[in-house]
């Protein structure tokens, strides 16, 4: 019997794992059988693969159309390059009409992901688990490789989903191994998720965790590449941070409220401030000053009766003032300035993309803290 043993038993269950590449020639053989290796010992389903190459010009899909020869249960699906997420439609898009497996598997064509789990995912999977996640996070999990940007990135990017994504129980939003029900993935309107890029994985774990999925983590370590380059470039990375915007709007109707106050707050800080330096003639230092204080109160004012006005208010309308104000003063200065100077002199990052990072971090992070302690539920 070969050692792979393909397990074509039609009575069995399916469990198919979309494989994304791109450039992957050097990597995609060795990553074809491990995968293919885990069948002898997964007794439950049947194993398939489907390899999404966006027409790789190194090789990749002639690697691939030979392994075929070699394992009936892998197929090939071509398109052009658009990105990770665009990829995983058409790969899930194309397992659901011609397999209709039972499960969904993630994984990268890189190396960094320990095939050998594979059969660990399924058995949890079984156990009642929809949506099972290869966590860098949880206790056990390790990123020895990355850059302190990129765990700086993915730490902060982690948290803000958790928490305004509806997804405080996964502590790796973004992980690209993952076992998901199928049933669970067809709940999701996956051709809106606006994301094409590799933040096409936190955008599934707030769609699977708000259609019911039920989740756990399991350590993994995150190796480096066994070969090749990374595809994770700054457009992805910008990509991610507009993101967690989108998917705050998507989840929280109080933030889409809280950002058009502020909105509102920055006509009344100008407004103020030319009234009284233009036609008072009063010192900038000083109207600039009175301008803030006046664009604050009346933030706080739209957000207590509008914004969060459904929320019982547990504290006086003193205390939340007091709070309000301290809310300003930490995302402004710490989570703005400080982060913004700290991004451009420590990290060197660019400085365009610093004030983008800075923007989204001070205002998600002005909402979360007021949202959490000013009007908590």
């Amino acid at each position: 019997m070969s050692k792979y043993n393909n397990h074509n038993d039609e009575s069995l269950l399916k469990a198919c794992l979309v494989l994304p590449t791109y450039n992957e020639v050097e990597n995609i053989e060795s990553i074809i059988e491990a995968i293919f290796l885990n069948q002898s010992i997964i007794e439950t389903h049947q194993l398939h693969v489907i390899v999404v190459d966006d027409n790789s010009p190194d090789g990749t899909q002639e690697i691939v159309r030979k392994q075929m020869k070699k394992f009936s249960n892998l197929q090939l699906v071509t398109g052009d390059k658009v990105g990770l997420g665009d990829a995983y439609k058409r790969g899930i898009s194309f397992a659901v009409k011609t397999l209709n497996p039972d499960l969904l598997l993630q994984m990268d064509a890189d190396g960094q992901h320990d095939t050998k789990l594979i059969p660990e995912f399924i058995r949890l999977a079984n156990d009642g688990f929809g949506l099972v996640i290869g966590s860098r996070f949880v206790p056990g999990g390790k990123t020895p490789d990355f850059s302190i940007w990129r765990k700086f990135l993915s730490i902060t990017g982690n948290f803000l989903i958790r928490h305004l994504g509806k997804a405080s129980n996964v502590k790796d939003c973004t992980s690209g191994f993952r076992c998901i029900k199928t049933n669970l993935v067809l709940k999701c309107d996956l051709e809106n998720l606006s994301t094409r890029g590799y933040s096409f994985q936190s955008s599934l774990v707030c769609e699977l965790i708000r259609n019911g999925a039920k989740p756990i983590e399991v350590p993994i370590i995150f190796k480096d590449r066994l070969t090749g380059q990374s595809k994770l470039t700054l457009r992805d990375q910008i990509e991610f941070l507009v993101n967690i915007t989108k998917i705050t709007y998507r989840y929280s109707q109080d933030f889409i409220r809280y950002c058009l106050v502020g909105g509102i707050g920055v006509i009344v800080n100008l407004s103020t401030y030319l009234f009284l330096n233009r036609y008072f003639q009063i010192p900038l230092e000083v109207a600039s000053l009175i301008a803030i204080e006046t664009s604050i109160v009346s933030n706080f004012l739209l957000n207590n009766y509008w914004t969060f006005k459904h929320r019982v208010k547990k504290l006086s309308m003193y205390r939340r003032l007091i709070n309000f104000h301290i809310a300003a003063g930490i995302s402004g200065i710490l989570f703005y300035y400080l982060f913004f100077l700290f991004l451009t002199t420590v990290l060197e990052v660019n400085d365009v993309l610093s004030i983008m990072v800075a923007t989204i971090t001070g205002t998600i992070s002005n909402y979360t803290i007021n949202s959490l302690w000013t009007w908590r539920k």
